[in-house]
C-alpha cells in the first residue's frame, strides 16, 4: 500500500497555487508548514488507519534544484468526466502545463477518461475518471 507521495518544488508558493487549484475539489485538505505542503484526505472519526495516500510538496532535502522523474506520473481520481475537464482547466490556469487534453485514450478501457498536466516543476500529473455511470468510449 502506498502511504504517501512526495514531489520536490523550488517555488512552494507556485506549487501551492497549482495543487490547490484541484486537490481540494478532490477532497484533500492542506496543511502548510516550514517543511512545505501536506495534502491529505479527511479521516472519518470511526476509521483507522487513515485514508491514504497523502501527497506532499516539499523543498528538496539536499538543497539541489528539484527535478521531475522521467517516466514518473501521479494520478488523482475525479468523480466524473466533467470534473476532470474542469480541474484540468483550473490547474492549467493556476500555472500548470497541458500534457494531454481530457478525453478517452485508445490504449485504455472504454470508461477511462483522463487529462494530463505538468506542474510548474515539471512533474507529470493525471486527472482521471472511470465512472461506470457515465458514457464510455466507443470501441
Amino acid at each position: 500500500m502506498i502511504a504517501y507521495v512526495t514531489v520536490g518544488a523550488d517555488d512552494i508558493e507556485q506549487a501551492k497555487r497549482f495543487y490547490s487549484a484541484f486537490l481540494p475539489a478532490l477532497g484533500y485538505g492542506l496543511r502548510e508548514g516550514p517543511e512545505g505542503l501536506s495534502y491529505a484526505l479527511p479521516v472519518p472519526p470511526d476509521q483507522q488507519p487513515p485514508v491514504l495516500p497523502d501527497f506532499y510538496v516539499k523543498p528538496t532535502f539536499d538543497g539541489n534544484p528539484a527535478s521531475a522523474g522521467n517516466g514518473t506520473m501521479i494520478a488523482f481520481e475525479a468523480r466524473a468526466q466533467k470534473q476532470v475537464r474542469e480541474l484540468h482547466a483550473t490547474a492549467v490556469a493556476a500555472g500548470g502545463f497541458d500534457e494531454g487534453k481530457p478525453g478517452f485514450r485508445a490504449a485504455y478501457g472504454p470508461q477511462f477518461y483522463v487529462g494530463y498536466l505538468r506542474d510548474p516543476q515539471g512533474n507529470k500529473i493525471a486527472l482521471f475518471s472511470s465512472n461506470p455511470d457515465e458514457p464510455g468510449r466507443d470501441w
